[in-house]
């Protein structure tokens, strides 16, 4: 059942500020009406966070992972009523949401065999040398530990997967961090239906009601009153890079900066290779536009440019694209702002005298519907104005000419850093690829061959992050087991008696890790 309230533990509270979700597909108002909370909210939860942090950070493995483990049954239970409402809200396929919903209990799942596992505490042990000479080693040990409270940015185009119970949440909780939740307004009885569902999990796991909490609103206040709290220590953010970087700047003016893991930014770029144009391009330029318009474009790895030869296979290439876009269905967007940015963008490269307008997509009948866009333009013109180079989140994507694929190296060292960047490549094209890995391992996160950047496998050798401005750090990744390492920062503890040691550093080794003791791998 959704009450509009704000969850903060276990209690509800209601503000007199509202707001309203809207179906982006009709443009109909949904109810309820939804509390948007306010500092008063804010601060009571960021209290009850910083309260359950003892307990929670020091929680034994195994208890840890079946709390991620009852999260995700609890989610599943909801049952077609989530699947419903997030559909309503989003104006996303029910397919997709369903698909959705498996990637987030699937993630709380794989963090759980993480948690267990423990390899993530990097257990070790240098014991004491009292007679090495010229001077004695003390007993050092050392273990990784939950940074604290954090909190969490719903995203908008993810209302499962990036938002609520998603990876953010999901690597904090892992790590032994409570979470407090800001949830997106676009979709804000979605975002309730799963907070309540963790709610139940903090619960039945006889957890500190502190564990999390969730503050439904649709200002910007919120989102800094929050990280400028105190009692948090760290920042997860899925959205605009403006967005994201207002939230930098309030972490690091506060008396004790704290990390925002922001992913922000990025147009993706794909290197289409003259072997694989020349033999592939009558296929391959279909599937580009059904990467390009896929869910409306709304994903952060969509292909925003493509980087090919210039030629009469390029040509063809980018004939068959336009054919493809000309054909393909407008979709509804996730928000009315969300589409007229989208427009706002297209508007502006279709005016700009250095790019060809090449197709757009149907006309829908529809309201805040996406009309896929596709430009071409030339190198030379690319690079000499930055804005060309600005993500345009939506479907919408630029074919860059260049005269050999030297000057696409060129481009690409010009390029902010991206979240993936891809090559179409046939076995001709291996040499001059592999000139540009290098360069390319620089700029991004991930670099794949001969598939398309839409889709992200979690898994524990993903990275979806890369140089600022796809993440505000290069260093990390917000998919992925590696992911929990944002939350977690080392200890060491010197010369304590046994007894005063965390479980994980004591001799008889309670909870049967695999540690690292005097330089060499110990198994449990």
């Amino acid at each position: 059942m959704i009450t509009g309230a704000s969850l903060i533990g276990s209690s509800e509270r209601d503000s007199a500020a509202t707001f309203s979700a809207i179906n982006p597909a009709t443009g109909e108002t949904l109810q309820p009406s939804f509390s948007s909370a306010g500092p008063d909210e804010v601060a009571a939860a960021c209290a009850l966070a910083e309260a359950a942090y003892p307990s929670f950070s020091e929680l034994a493995l195994e208890d840890r992972a079946a709390f991620l483990e009852a999260v995700a049954d609890a989610i599943v239970a909801i049952g077609d009523e989530l699947i419903d409402r997030a559909v309503a809200e989003s104006g996303l396929p029910r397919g997709r949401i369903e698909g959705e919903r498996g990637r987030t209990v699937g993630q709380l799942r794989l963090f759980a065999s993480v948690v267990r596992e423990g390899a993530w505490v990097q257990a070790t042990v240098d014991p004491a040398l009292p007679d090495r000479a010229p001077l004695p080693r003390p007993d050092l040990r050392r273990r990784h530990v939950s940074v604290g409270p954090v909190a969490v940015f719903g995203a908008s185009n993810f209302p499962l997967a990036f938002s609520v119970a998603g990876g953010d949440t999901a690597s904090a909780l892992a790590a032994g961090s409570p979470v407090v939740v800001k949830g997106h307004p676009a979709h804000p009885g979605t975002g309730e239906f799963v907070a309540r569902a963790i709610q139940s999990a903090v619960k039945a796991c006889g957890l500190h009601e502190g564990v999390f909490s969730f503050l439904p609103g649709d200002t910007n206040e919120l989102g800094g009153a929050l990280v400028a709290d105190p009692r948090i220590k760290a920042v997860g953010f899925t959205g605009s890079r403006g967005g994201g970087l207002a939230l930098v700047r309030i972490a690091a003016g506060r008396d004790e900066p704290i990390p925002v893991y922001a992913e922000m930014s990025s147009i993706n770029p794909v290197l289409l290779f003259p072997a694989a144009l020349k033999a592939r391009g009558a296929a391959l330029a279909p599937a580009y536009v059904q990467s390009l318009t896929m869910g409306a474009g709304q994903f952060c790895t969509n292909p925003g440019v493509l980087i090919a030869p210039k030629g009469p296979e390029l040509d063809a290439f980018v004939a068959a694209a336009a054919a493809a876009m000309t054909d393909s269905q407008p979709q509804a967007m996730l928000s009315p702002g969300i589409h007229a940015s989208f427009e706002q963008g297209v508007d502006a490269l279709s005016s700009h005298s250095a790019v060809t307008s090449v197709a757009r997509g149907c006309v829908g009948e529809g309201v805040n519907q996406a009309r896929g866009a596709l430009f071409r333009t030339d190198a030379k013109s690319f690079l000499a104005d930055p804005a060309l180079a600005h993500e345009v989140f939506g479907s919408s994507s630029i074919v860059i000419e260049v005269d050999d694929m030297s000057e696409a190296a060129e481009l690409i060292g010009a390029l902010e850093g991206q979240l993936t960047a891809t090559l179409l490549i046939d076995a001709e094209d291996e040499p001059a690829a592999a000139a540009l890995v290098p360069l390319l391992a620089r700029k991004v996160g991930r670099i794949l061959a001969n598939g398309w950047p839409t889709g992200v496998e979690v898994s524990h050798a993903m990275v979806h992050g890369g140089p600022y401005p796809a993440t505000s750090d290069g260093r990390t990744t917000s998919v992925g087991t590696l992911a929990i390492d944002r939350f977690l920062r080392p200890v060491c503890y010197q010369n304590l008696p046994d007894a005063l040691l965390p479980a994980p550093l004591r001799s008889d080794n309670p909870w049967q890790l695999v540690r690292r003791v005097d330089g060499k791998i110990e198994q449990a």
